[in-house]
């Protein structure tokens, strides 16, 4: 389980990886987010960075501050519907927690639930983004997949986040032309040494 688990990892890395097209109209961006599935309700702390053109990577950190509290870090690629403004995203990631538990016992018909269970697992997530005066709103559906710690092979999670855009990409890839430039300017040999270390060599 755990190959078939590491292949689409890999896969999934892949893909993204191939695409050019340019979708977010922030670099880095930072908020809140409030979750809900049929185990519970919980409130978060959301950032996405972008390393790529089109990539983000996404750290989450969440409780309902009872039973569950997860922390999500997702590989996310982000493609444009209308404009950069407005845009669809999917992706996958791996989660760890200490989550609650039910266990169905047939012969008593009774449910046993313990909490406290460290979980690890694997995440997939689709959404939907809008960037508007400096704050992005999204609308994410996030399915957990466990390896350990819980009964519940799946869970389902429905998200809405609201960030604040911290780094505009513009400013963003602004600064890295910036370093692109001064490191070829560093590495670059003035003409003059050029020709002298070539007629040292000769």
């Amino acid at each position: 389980m755990i190959k078939k688990i590491t292949t689409l990892i890999v896969l999934g890395i892949f893909i993204f990886m191939s695409s050019q097209t340019n979708a977010q109209r922030y670099g880095t961006a930072a908020g809140l987010r409030l979750g809900s599935n049929d185990f519970s309700r919980t409130v978060g702390i959301t950032a996405q960075q972008r390393i790529l053109k089109n990539i983000t990577i996404e750290g989450i950190a969440q409780s309902d501050f009872s039973r569950n509290t997860t922390l999500h870090l997702l590989l996310e690629r982000h493609r444009p519907i209308i404009s950069k403004r407005f845009n669809y995203y999917y992706g996958l990631g791996y989660s760890l927690g200490w989550e609650e538990s039910n266990i169905k016992n047939p012969a008593t018909m009774e449910i046993i639930t313990t909490y406290g269970n460290n979980t690890n697992g694997i995440d997939l997530i689709g959404g939907i983004e809008m960037t508007i005066l400096n704050t992005t709103v999204s609308l994410d559906y996030k399915p957990n997949f466990n390896m350990s710690g819980r009964e519940e092979f799946y869970r389902g999670q429905v998200g809405i986040s609201v960030r604040t855009v911290i780094v505009k990409s513009k400013a963003q890839d602004k600064k890295r032309r910036q370093r692109a430039r001064e490191k070829r300017k560093k590495n670059r040999t003035p003409l003059f040494e050029g020709l002298r270390e070539r007629f040292k060599k000769n």
